[in-house]
C-alpha cells in the first residue's frame, strides 16, 4: 500500500493525467528531473494503467507512454543541467572553499565527465534517486550538452519503459510494482549519504594535513 504522502502524490498525478492526459506524462517526468523528487516509480507505471490499458490501447502504446517520459525527463534534465553550468559552477568557483569544494575538485569532475559521462549520466537514469539530480553535477562540469541529453534520454527511456510496462501488464494491481521497489530506496540513499560523509571526512583530513595538524588514526 502507498505511504501517506504517495496516497496524495497518486491522487494529484491522476488529476494531471485527467487533464492532460499524455501532456501529463511529460509534465511529471520533466518536474521529476529538474531537481524535485517526484518519483517516477508513481508517475509511469500509472500511465502504463490509466493511459494504455484502461483506456484499451494494446502494449505497442507502453513505447510511446516511453517516448513521453522520456522527453519529460529530457526537458527536466536540461533545465537541472542550466542551473548547474549557469548557476552552480560560478558559485563553486568562488564558494566552493567554504563547502570544501576547491578548484582541483572542481577540474577533477571535469575530467570525470569529460572522460566517463555518457556511463554516468546513463547509469545514473537507471537508478531512483541518483537519476533525479544526477543533471546538476554534469551541468557544473559542464559536460558536452548533445552527448548529455543523448545519454539522458536513452537511460530515461530505458527506465521509463519498464515501469509503464509494468503498470500495463500489472494493471490495476501496478501499486505492488512500485511496492517491491520501495525497499530499494533506503539502501541507494544510505549509499549517497555516505559518499558524501566519505567526501567531507577526507576532505576535512585534507585541510587539518594543509594547516599542519596531525590528523587521529
Amino acid at each position: 500500500m502507498p505511504t501517506g504522502l504517495e496516497h496524495h502524490l497518486l491522487d494529484w498525478i491522476r488529476q494531471v493525467y485527467d487533464a492532460l492526459g499524455w501532456g501529463g506524462v511529460v509534465l511529471l517526468m520533466a518536474i521529476e528531473s529538474a531537481l524535485v523528487p517526484l518519483p517516477s516509480e508513481l508517475v509511469m507505471p500509472l500511465s502504463g494503467w490509466l493511459l494504455v490499458q484502461a483506456e484499451g490501447h494494446g502494449a505497442g502504446y507502453v513505447f510511446l507512454a516511453a517516448l513521453y517520459g522520456a522527453l519529460g525527463n529530457l526537458l527536466g534534465s536540461l533545465v537541472a543541467y542550466a542551473v548547474g553550468a549557469l548557476g552552480g559552477r560560478p558559485l563553486l568557483e568562488r564558494y566552493g572553499r567554504y563547502v570544501l569544494l576547491s578548484h582541483h575538485d572542481l577540474e577533477r569532475a571535469d575530467r570525470w565527465f569529460a572522460q566517463r559521462g555518457e556511463l554516468i549520466v546513463f547509469a545514473s537514469r537507471l537508478l531512483p534517486i541518483a537519476r533525479t539530480f544526477i543533471s546538476l553535477p554534469a551541468g557544473v562540469a559542464r559536460m558536452n550538452l548533445l552527448r548529455f541529453s543523448v545519454y539522458t534520454f536513452a537511460g530515461a527511456y530505458v527506465w521509463s519503459l519498464g515501469l509503464a510496462y509494468g503498470g500495463y501488464e500489472l494493471g490495476e494491481n501496478w501499486e505492488s510494482l512500485r511496492s517491491a521497489m520501495r525497499p530499494f530506496d533506503i539502501p541507494i540513499a544510505v549509499v549517497l549519504v555516505a559518499l558524501v560523509a566519505y567526501f567531507i571526512w577526507r576532505r576535512l583530513r585534507r585541510f587539518r594535513r594543509d594547516q599542519g595538524v596531525t590528523p587521529k588514526p
